[in-house]
């Protein structure tokens, strides 16, 4: 099923392809191309991922390292937790 779903998708470095363009089906801009064209005038960064993670994302990317914090401190909690039982036994 992947195969067959992945031998429909254009190829990368066509020109006419969707992802290409500077205008949507819908006529809107697209936003990638704001973002590589004026992601060194907004933040002075020469990483254009460094820019787009750390300033056009922030709220999503503080989001994620949120869950992923929470995730730690769970396993650590967990993990002391079940560290500090099996000590008081062995006394």
């Amino acid at each position: 099923m992947l195969l067959f779903a992945a031998s429909d998708l254009p190829y990368r470095g066509d020109a006419d392809n969707q992802m290409n363009q500077e205008v949507s089906m819908t006529g809107t801009e697209v936003p990638g191309n704001y973002y590589i064209q004026e992601a060194y005038n907004d933040a002075h960064t020469p990483n254009i991922v460094t820019v787009i993670l750390g300033d056009y994302r922030s709220i999503d990317t503080l989001g994620e390292q949120i869950v992923i914090f929470t995730a730690g401190l769970i396993v650590f909690l967990l993990l002391r937790n079940h560290r500090e039982e099996g000590e008081e036994n062995d006394e």
